[in-house]
């Protein structure tokens, strides 16, 4: 991508974009005709399974107020107790909270790139997958990675974060 696209990317874009090339990722982030904030909504939009959606939460530690950012499949919900057990006790984040802590807005945040240093954790239940889309910063904004790039690019363990299917 050059500089004249780049600009035409809301921030956020910009931001995961520029993370990305500055990192050696092989693939750019690329804009949706309509929203995914959701992971079924992504999911539609690019003809994949709902798994296949790398999903990020953001919680809340109780203990220092740092921000807990779990990538998890699309398909798998994160249980806190052992998310708890990894980093402490969490609550729920508000928006405002998660627009201070990673700067993007719920519904596009990227699990890379963030205004601040969150901790991260990765769900392995996303090895399930040969390619993997997470959101890249907006609502409308998307890039695919291998489970292995992803893990590599956030720099997060594999972890058992998600409830027993």
């Amino acid at each position: 991508m050059c500089g004249s696209e780049l600009h035409a990317l809301p921030e956020g874009v910009q931001r995961v974009s520029r993370f990305l090339q500055d990192a050696g990722h092989p693939h750019a982030p690329q804009m949706l005709d309509g929203a995914a904030r959701t992971a079924q909504e992504a999911a539609d939009q690019l003809s994949i399974l709902v798994g296949q959606v790398a999903k990020s939460i953001i919680f809340k530690r109780k203990l220092d107020g740092a921000a807990v950012l779990v990538v998890t499949s699309g398909d798998r919900r994160v249980d806190e107790k052992k998310v708890k057990a990894l980093v402490g006790t969490v609550g729920r984040a508000d928006a405002d909270f998660v627009k201070a802590s990673t700067g993007f807005s719920i519904g596009g945040v990227s699990p890379v790139a963030h205004a601040t240093k969150v901790v991260t954790l990765i769900d392995q239940e996303l090895q399930r997958f040969d390619v993997v889309w997470a959101a890249a910063g907006h609502p409308y904004g998307v890039f695919p990675s291998t489970p292995a790039q992803l893990q590599a690019l956030t720099s997060a363990p594999w972890s058992d974060v998600v409830e027993s299917s």
